[in-house]
């Protein structure tokens, strides 16, 4: 299992099967989470919601089982669903950020999970610039955009100026730029 950096081992667990979230994911998963948190936490300022960064499980079916997953950005603005290290509760918006240990899981199992829990906008990110965006629309999962950075300026198809806001928080905006900044 993955030790992570409070100390405890890092996994989830889905429908009864434990799995370990090692090897660490690569230093680009990293600096992508923090762009990508740090924009929303400025965007929550005001709000009662919170912004979590790969620390904090999320119970899907906490009247059923126990299982968990540990999104990599997860907002959350029902506090009374928060206890210990742990939320119960549906999220306003998840992004996972794939890592070769994780990225099969991502995109199908926790992709299920969040569109059966009732997650609103779920973001796929590629440490290799590139953002799947789902939003929830009749209780399913329609991908409604996909974004390539193509951050030289020279190019045509430049577009690292692009702009994404949130749909639950359109006050919350990011550039594809801000996204991936930092990964050269």
């Amino acid at each position: 299992m993955a030790l992570a950096s409070d100390g405890h081992w890092r996994d989830e667990k889905i429908n009864g099967v434990i799995y370990d979230m090692s090897p660490s994911p690569s230093f680009q998963h990293g600096i992508i989470n923090n762009n990508i948190n740090t924009v929303i936490k400025a965007g929550l300022k005001d709000s009662l919601c919170l912004v979590f960064m790969e620390n904090l499980d999320f119970k899907y079916h906490p009247d059923v089982n126990d299982d968990y997953l540990c999104p990599d950005i997860m907002i959350v603005c029902d506090r009374k669903h928060l206890k210990g290290g742990a939320y119960s509760g549906v999220p306003k918006f998840i992004a996972e950020t794939l890592s070769h240990s994780t990225a099969k899981r991502d995109r199908t199992e926790k992709k299920n999970i969040y569109e059966q829990a009732g997650v609103e906008e779920y973001w796929i990110v590629s440490p290799q610039g590139s953002v799947e965006i789902y939003y929830l629309q009749d209780g399913k999962y329609v991908l409604e955009q996909i974004y390539m950075l193509q951050d030289d300026k020279e190019d045509e198809d430049y577009n690292a100026d692009t702009e994404i806001s949130l749909k639950v928080f359109p006050n919350i905006k990011m550039t594809l730029g801000e996204i991936f900044e930092g990964l050269d």
